[in-house]
């Protein structure tokens, strides 16, 4: 009715419900905003009548369906925004037809589609935000031509393709923002000609190649953004000419060179990420003209040499990645100090005590040597994360003065002697890891240690208390004691009849020499006689022996864990409280080693030496016509099988960790630590066998008919275990499907759609990784076994960085990989 309105505001108020259609009736309205409401449905088409419109908001509401093709009706509209709702389908092609539009925002829907082509013909409009939403297709030549933009807002979609050199024409634009897309190839040098920019924002694309020299000439440019790419070569020397500067972030690339010196012009630059590259050579001393820096990171590189003293100026300095010096204790606003992955050597500085500000010190896997200073218990940390080292010495009592300290991580070093009781008094410690030590006594009697997992205290050297995997502390308590009150006794009777003592030694020990040289005679082992070899290392055989037949009542089924091709595995808990997986061998022909026995201990002598966190530690073996048996660690956690079928667990093994296990799974196929190794060992003289036991949906093929055994048996398993690491079950029935499915069908099949669902769809960064290694482990399941690759070759390309991918992940197809 009211038919002469011309402004209709009722913005920012709490309305729901659906715009009417009889809004169409107010032909002269110029001024329609409706935002920042609760506002529900689809806009109604008869919007499209109110051709006097010059200001459309409706934004920040409710709203679904698509935007109406009406709306190109509005050709007097200036503004039009319809951010923030729930706007569906594609932009449509009309909105071409709004040729005096300045300020159009999209953007913060889940539309979809391509960039209309016909956008180019806004030649007024100023701002463009298209950003948030799912839309897909290269960017069009055409925005070129809308030579009038600011600002230009794409990022945060699935847009792919390179990005076009018609954006150079923009030379208006203050902010670009392309980040968060799938572009690739390389940065145009047309960007060189946006000499108004003050924001340019590439980052997390894949984009490769080298960063163009023009983008010096960009020196309004306040914020660069190109991290999260595949950037290789040097930095340039131009981005010194930067010097409007205060947000360069260049990080998780792969950049080399050194770092330039020119870098140190950009005054007034507040934060530096340049980690997680391949930068090498020294830092650069003018870094320490950046008297601004709040936030400085250089972890993971391959930087090297001594960090330079001018280092010491940055007293701003509250966030820092990079190199180890006693100059660090001169940044006292330092908050955060993390130098990990690098080739760090020498000593922790005891200086770091002046840094009271410090919460976070990160100096793990690097080549740090001497000991944790005791200077470190004056900080307020909360983390202190000291693993892959070569730390050695006693941990300092003063470590338990952290009252903060919430994760504290000492693995992997060459630590030795008791955990101090004093760190019983970190309050707050949740997480905790000292594996693969040398440390020995009780473990403190709290959360933190009692409740870790098996793997955070394994591999030291004595450790005790009521955690998974220790013995108590009270037997070997009780033991010491007791041993001191014998030596008290022998001493006692030993001093007085010495002489009478060692006349008896001798003539014992000659009696046991001739004893043990008849049983040898009388002991030549058949396959039908009474052969009985005990070895446990570091163990009494013997005794060890009787322990585990009576711990498993005789090998009773209540005692197994599990099965395999050569016998049952059991769970056996020793007298002394320490637990051990025992693999009972079923009696067969082939696993007779009368004539091989010498070589077969030899053999387990060299496996019980390995140290290495990928294989689980044998301790030895006992050999008996009744019972024989491998006796290995345990360990707690169970198989990788069981993990990927309970979906909590599952969830928990992100993409990330996926593809860590695999690696580490190539690395010990390479240590020959397969399911075969058993196998070989008790019958090593044979490569052509009569009967074969291993675990079936595993083994190579062409086994079935050839029965021979050798590494490419390994590197079909390994295939196959890939496979089920990232399918998050096992692979059969894919594999029968592709055997026997034409080329055709095969192109169907999408690999978004065959991976472990439970996780979720967007990778990001691991995409490629994913995708390369899925192409590995298909050619390691290749029919014909000569065209496989060597177990070597598999190790040494998860390695290698992953190429980018031609297309959207959404659109791999599993044929093109399996191909």
């Amino acid at each position: 009715m009211l038919k002469s309105l011309t402004d209709l505001e009722l913005s920012t108020n709490i309305l729901f419900g659906s715009i009417p259609a009889s809004i169409g009736n107010l032909t002269k309205l110029s001024t329609f905003y409706l935002h920042t409401n609760k506002l529900s449905g689809s806009i109604p088409e008869e919007v499209g009548m109110l051709k006097s419109l010059t200001d459309l908001g409706l934004n920040t509401n409710n709203r679904s369906g698509p935007i109406p093709a009406s709306n190109g009706n509005l050709t007097k509209l200036s503004t039009l925004f319809l951010h923030t709702n729930q706007l569906s389908k594609s932009i449509p092609e009309e909105v071409g037809m709004l040729k005096f539009l300045k300020d159009l925002e999209l953007s913060t829907n889940i539309l979809s589609g391509s960039i209309p082509a016909s956008i180019g013909n806004l030649t007024k409009l100023s701002t463009l935000y298209l950003h948030t939403n799912k839309l897909y297709g290269s960017i069009p030549e055409e925005v070129g031509m809308v030579k009038s933009l600011t600002d230009l807002g794409l990022n945060t979609n699935n847009l792919y393709g390179p990005s076009p050199a018609s954006i150079g024409n923009l030379t208006k634009l203050s902010t670009l923002f392309l980040h968060t897309n799938q572009l690739f190839g390389t940065i145009p040098e047309e960007v060189g000609m946006l000499k108004s920019l003050t924001d340019l924002e590439l980052s997390t694309n894949i984009l490769s190649g080298s960063i163009p020299a023009s983008i010096g000439n960009l020196t309004k440019l306040s914020a660069l953004h190109l991290h999260t790419n595949k950037l290789s070569r040097s930095i340039p020397e131009e981005v010194g000419m930067l010097i409007s500067l205060t947000d360069l972030e260049m990080n998780t690339n792969t950049l080399s060179g050194s770092i330039p010196a020119s870098i140190g012009n950009l005054t007034k630059l507040s934060t530096i990420y340049l980690h997680t590259n391949q930068l090498s050579e020294s830092i650069t001393e003018e870094v320490g003209m950046l008297k601004s820096l709040t936030d400085l990171g250089l972890n993971t590189n391959n930087l090297s040499g001594s960090i330079p003293a001018s280092i010491g100026n940055l007293t701003s300095l509250i966030w820092f990645y990079g190199e180890l010096s006693p100059k660090r204790g001169q940044c006292r606003n330092l908050t955060s100090f993390q130098i990990s992955n690098n080739n760090i050597s020498g000593e922790i500085p005891p200086e770091l005590e002046h840094a009271t500000q410090l919460q976070q010190l990160d100096l793990s896997s690097n080549h740090l040597s001497g000991e944790i200073p005791k200077e470190l218990g004056a900080l307020r940390l909360f983390y202190l994360l000291l693993d892959g080292n070569q730390l050695s010495g006693k941990i300092p009592p003063e470590v338990g003065f952290l009252s903060n300290l919430e994760h504290l991580n000492l693995a992997s070093n060459n630590l030795s002697g008791p955990i101090p009781d004093q760190i019983g008094e970190c309050i707050n410690l949740t997480v905790v890891n000292i594996s693969y030590n040398y440390l020995e006594g009780p473990i403190p009697n709290m959360k933190a240690f009692l409740e870790a997992p098996f793997d955070a205290l394994r591999n030291n050297k004595g450790l005790c208390g009521n955690a998974t995997g220790l013995k108590p502390c009270g037997l070997a308590a009780s033991k010491r004691a007791n041993q001191r009150k014998n030596l008290k006794l022998i001493i006692l009777i030993v001093v007085p009849i010495m002489g009478t003592l060692l006349l008896l030694f001798v003539l014992a020990a000659c009696f046991f020499t001739l004893r043990q040289k008849n049983r040898r005679r009388n002991k030549i082992p058949s396959a039908t006689g009474s052969l009985e070899i005990i070895t446990l290392w570091g163990y009494n055989g013997r005794a060890l022996y009787e322990n585990i037949v009576e711990a498993t009542e005789n090998f009773d089924s209540n005692y197994c864990i599990g099965s395999g091709g050569y016998g049952n595995v059991y769970k056996v808990v020793l007298p002394v409280g320490q637990i051990v997986a025992v693999k009972k061998l079923r009696q067969t022909e082939d696993s007779v080693l009368v004539h091989n026995l010498k070589a077969f201990e030899s053999e387990i002598q060299a496996l019980t030496e390995i140290r290495h966190r990928n294989i689980v530690k044998l301790h030895g073996f006992c050999w008996h016509l009744e019972h024989s048996f491998l006796v290995y660690e345990f360990v707690e956690r169970g198989s990788l099988r069981l993990i990927l079928s309970n979906d909590g667990e599952a969830r928990e093994l992100d993409w990330k960790k996926r593809l860590n296990v695999v690696k580490r799974s190539g690395q010990r196929f390479v240590l020959h630590a397969s399911y075969f190794g058993t196998a070989r060992l008790l019958k090593p003289d044979s490569s052509n066998w009569t009967s074969f036991a291993g675990t079936f949906g595993y083994i190579a093929p062409e086994l079935a008919y050839t029965m021979k055994v050798d590494e490419k048996c390994d590197v079909y398993s390994f295939g196959v275990l890939t496979l089920e690491v990232l399918m998050g079950r096992h692979p059969g029935d894919l594999l029968s499907c592709l055997s026997s499915t034409s080329t055709h069908k095969e192109q169907k099949i999408f690999f978004k759609d065959v991976i472990d669902q439970r996780l979720s769809p967007s990778i990001n960064q691991v995409t490629e990784d994913v995708v390369s290694t899925t192409k590995l482990a298909f050619a390691c399941l290749n029919g014909n076994p000569q065209q496989c690759p060597a177990m070597q070759e598999v190790a040494h390309a998860l390695t290698r960085q992953s190429l980018a991918l031609p297309k959207a992940f959404s659109m791999v197809i599993l044929g093109e990989l399996y191909n």
